[in-house]
């Protein structure tokens, strides 16, 4: 029996938004979900004594399941967190004791990582540890030659995300898992971006640690996961960044917010059975697009056979990217960047790091749709842009 994907998002402006890879729009279907949750189980999941503290318990270790089954990780290796940038701060500061006592000062990364995992690495070179930052290349992915040529035998860590957020640009993940084959090193990606939409890579056993958000996956915000996986039967040796109550494992201690857990492992499991369906639909959107986009001059920024099929990042010559912005805001939401950062007028670290011209710098946005898209008027968008040329 064919499936059919949700209705298209209920649009609240005149506009069309385009900026999935800042935040999705929820599911109807999680947010049912969250509703019943929050109207019908009021338990708090660490509450032992009583059967609504037992079904609140139950309802996480669902969602567990749920999230697990993604990666192909064990439900007890999933820790639920506020997010990705939370998940990030504990696998790379959690390892921090660890990593002094063994004597394994050297980090591995990349110049073009999130900002939740350069932070953390900055507070790590603060503590005396070696970060080796690694730039990528013109298609925007870091090369598996420079990653092996940083490896040293006391790197303790090498983070690399599983897909930009600027540029969409799929990183290669499953060739560094390769090459950590036979090094002690854990691998930590941030799949902030890619998890429930990239699949297959993430469930190599070689990755360690997995940072996600669940307003990433068409679920709510606030919460998100870090998962853990047991290296030949070994615990990550993760300790906690902050302190009471010792729930997740003792990593994440905070009452958990059931409704929240209950819409991620909702999302994460229609993530994972429409994902094929998703991806045709962002196949389409992106078509489109590029018909609409190839009579002006524009510059596709990175290797478009690396990026996924929700995000598209270019420049048209000499149009600024504010400009852009301004003169299409009542056809279509865009951004010049990262959402989290979208606010500073700084040039964007990963474009900067790409080595692009100044006029891409200055000019480059990002377009972003999911299966919730409705309708773009493409030819409204091109015309748009080509009264700035």
């Amino acid at each position: 029996m064919s499936r059919k994907l949700a209705s298209e998002v209920i649009q609240t402006t005149s506009s069309v938004y385009l900026d999935c890879a800042a935040t999705t729009p929820i599911e109807p279907a999680v947010l049912n979900e969250m509703l019943r949750v929050w109207t019908e189980e009021p338990g708090n999941s660490g509450s032992r004594t009583h059967e609504y503290g037992l079904r609140a318990k139950k309802i996480i270790q669902n969602a567990r399941e749920q999230v697990a089954s993604v990666v192909r990780a064990k439900p007890e290796e999933v820790i639920f967190t506020s997010g990705a940038t939370e998940s990030n701060n504990i696998a790379v500061l959690g390892l921090m004791a660890w990593g002094m006592g063994c004597g394994r000062r050297h980090i591995v990364s990349t110049s073009i990582e999130h900002k939740a995992v350069l932070e953390p690495l900055r507070e790590m070179e603060k503590q005396g540890f070696e970060v080796t930052l690694l730039p990528p290349d013109s298609s925007g992915a870091v090369s598996v030659h420079a990653v092996s040529d940083a490896l040293r035998p006391d790197t303790l860590l090498v983070s690399i995300m599983q897909v930009n957020n600027e540029t969409g640009i799929r990183q290669p993940i499953g060739e560094i898992s390769t090459l950590l084959a036979d090094h002690d090193a854990y691998f930590h990606v941030d799949a902030a971006q890619g998890f429930g939409k990239d699949i297959e890579v993430l469930r190599n056993n070689r990755i360690d640690l997995i940072a996600c958000s669940s307003h990433k996956i068409f679920g709510p915000m606030g919460v998100g996961c870090l998962i853990a996986r047991s290296r030949d039967l070994a615990k990550v040796p993760l300790a906690p960044i902050f302190f009471g109550g010792g729930q997740e494992r003792g990593l994440r201690p905070g009452t958990l917010p059931v409704p929240l857990i209950a819409g991620m492992g909702l999302a994460a499991e229609m993530a994972e059975r429409d994902y094929v369906l998703r991806k045709e639909k962002c196949l389409e959107v992106r078509a489109e697009a590029l018909d609409a986009l190839n009579s002006l001059n524009v510059t596709l920024v990175g290797d478009q056979t690396l990026a996924l099929s929700h995000i598209l990042s270019f420049a048209v010559e000499g149009v600024d990217s504010e400009a852009m912005m301004v003169a299409l805001k009542d056809v279509v939401a865009v951004s010049n960047g990262s959402a989290c950062t979208s606010q500073s007028y700084e040039p964007s670290h990963v474009l900067t790091a790409m080595g692009v011209s100044e006029g891409v710098l200055n000019g480059a946005v990002r377009m972003s749709w999911c299966h919730l898209t409705p309708h773009v008027n493409w030819r409204e968008v091109s015309r748009r842009i080509s009264e700035l040329i």
